[in-house]
């Protein structure tokens, strides 16, 4: 399924990827947070985080999901 950006019309296959997820509705998949964007981080999941993009900010638990990894701390 593809979901479209309401502010900035960019497509992606994940509405957690976009500026302003089409559907308000949408829940994170793990926490059940309301309100998913691409910021949102999981406060149980954050201890695993260990790389953060130099480019876009996002976060992750392995460098090879990055574009740009830099290690955390």
């Amino acid at each position: 399924m593809t979901y479209t950006c309401k502010r900035c019309g960019a497509l992606a296959n994940a509405p957690g990827l976009l500026c302003k997820p089409c559907d308000d509705r949408l829940q994170c998949r793990f926490c059940g947070a309301p309100d998913v964007n691409h910021r949102h981080v999981c406060k149980s999941k954050l201890d695993a985080m260990r790389y953060v993009c130099d480019g876009c900010g996002r976060i992750a638990t392995d460098a090879e999901l990055l574009c740009r990894p830099q290690a955390i701390g």
